[in-house]
This record gives structure tokens, sequence and C-alpha cells, in this order.
């Protein structure tokens, strides 16, 4: 655990030294404020958004109140990690499931070191594990630890569900980080709800085995979420087309889907360097809320 803990905290300086020089010597978060939040209230000025205007306050006759607000610094985070079996595809310890926990843990540091109250709930088809929204480093560890040990008790997946029950427990608007390799259906709603009410940022994971098998002929495959074990001919083209159209349609329309949310979205193999890909990702994203 040491040597993870010491990996993904040379990932975590490795990303924030990468976007505070692009901001030229300017502190600029990783995980910035959500926005604004209200502050005090005041007599009306010329000029003032009459959007802003407290009607509440003004009708007590004393004259136009408008609302202040300050920037929101303090960001809570939450992370809903898939730990379902379809994640488990890939060479060892680079399966997709480890390098989702590894995201996790690298984004889970570098929150709590900018002061961030960080969440986690780990989700199958059901909750396998909820780490309740906590700061400082010793509760980053504990994540990393929580995570890492975790065996799921299910091997399906909902992710649906796992969205609902974030709507559900997280009140107050935060940025909320889905990792999952999306092998599912039926979520598009609730992540459509969690883009409105919330920040979202979508980590989509895949590993190469799953569009590039080799041409042996009819073999058996054994689905690890289902139990069940299904014959295909891996050399018929009618199979890659299949697998291509399947996997790589599922990104476009996940891709899509984000970008008409206002949301983030960055697909991350298991075989390539996820670093560079998550510092275009914050530093796109602190530019646009510049």
């Amino acid at each position: 655990m040491k040597e993870l803990v010491s990996k993904l905290r040379k990932y975590e300086i490795r990303i924030r030294k990468a976007i505070n020089s692009q901001m030229q010597g300017n502190y600029h978060s990783v995980f910035k404020g959500s926005g604004l939040e209200f502050d005090d209230v005041r007599l009306y000025q010329y000029g003032d958004d009459i959007r802003h205007i407290d009607w509440h306050a003004s009708a007590k006759g004393h004259g136009a109140y408008i609302k202040t607000f300050k920037e929101e610094k303090e960001q809570n985070v939450f992370f809903i990690l898939d730990v379902s079996a379809s994640q488990k595809i890939g060479k060892p310890n680079s399966q997709k499931l480890d390098i989702a926990k590894e995201i996790c843990g690298v984004l889970s540091l570098s929150a709590i070191r900018e002061d961030s109250s960080v969440g986690v709930v780990c989700y199958s088809d059901q909750k396998e594990k909820y780490i309740k929204p906590g700061k400082g480093i010793k509760h980053a560890y504990e994540i990393i630890n929580d995570i890492f040990k975790l065996e799921p008790s299910s091997t399906k997946t909902n992710l649906s569900k796992a969205m609902g029950m974030a709507l559900s427990m997280i009140k107050r608007k935060s940025l909320i980080v889905v990792i999952s390799d999306f092998i599912d259906e039926g979520y598009e709603r609730n992540l459509k709800s969690i883009a409105r009410k919330h920040d979202l940022v979508v980590v989509h994971i895949s590993d190469e085995r799953e569009t590039k098998f080799p041409k042996v002929g009819i073999v058996p495959l054994y689905d690890k979420e289902s139990g069940r074990t299904i014959w295909v001919n891996t050399s018929s083209s009618e199979f890659k087309g299949v697998l291509d159209k399947y996997y790589e349609g599922n990104r476009t329309e996940l891709k899509n889907l984000c970008i008409r949310n206002n949301s983030s979205y960055v697909h991350i193999n298991t075989q390539e360097d996820y670093v560079p890909k998550l510092i275009r990702l914050f530093k796109f994203r602190n530019k646009i809320r510049k």
C-alpha cells in the first residue's frame, strides 16, 4: 500500500505542477469552487442586475434590496466508482478496475490537498462501499486503502441506481466524478439530472481487449456479470463489426451526451498514461471557468 500511495502522490504532483505552470504562475486550483454562494443583501443601486433583487426583503417597504454573492472557495467532490465485474478486464494490475481506482485515488488526493471535502460510493448493481465525505490527508489515505481492498459482493452493473443514489444523497452543488466503463443501459436520464444539479465529470475507462480479439475461430466467451458462457466466431467480420459498432458507438454517444449537458468527458484506455489526459481535462475546465 505504501508503494501505491507513493505512486499516486507522484501522479498528483505531476498533475498539479502542469496545471499551475500553465496558469503562468498564478494559483488556480485543480478543483475550483462550483460557483457563487449567497452572502448578504444591500440596497439596490443603478446598474445592478434586476434578476438578483430579493423580493422578500424588498416587500417590507424600506426600498429595493439586491442579493450579493461571494465566490465559493470550498469544493465538495464526490466520486461514483463502478466496481462491477465488467471492469475486471485487462492485464494484471492494469485492469479497467485498477485504473479506475488509481484515478479515484489521484483525484481524491488532489481535491483534499485543496481543502475540498471528498466522498466516494463504490457501486455495482448495489452499494458496495460508501465513504462519508471528509477532509484531511488522513481521509485521502483511508479512501485509497478502502477502495483498493474492496471485494464487491455483486458482479452486476446498474449505473442508473448508482447515480440515483448520489442524487438523493448530495443536496449541495458538488463536483461529481463518475468513473466507469459505462457498459450498461438506461443511465442517461439520471446522468442528465446530475449534470443539471451538479458539476459533472465523466471518466470513461476501456481496454483494447474488448475490441481486439485474435482470429481463432469459434471460442467460448465468459460473461463475468451474468455468469454465462456464449460461443462466438472470432474470425468472422460480422463479429468484429458488432464489437466496433458497440464500443465505438457507446463512446461517441456518451461523449455527445456530456457535451449536450455541459459536462466534462475524458476517455482513458488502460494501456495509456492517463495523467496527460487528466491534465488536459482540468486545464480546459479551469480555462472555461476563468
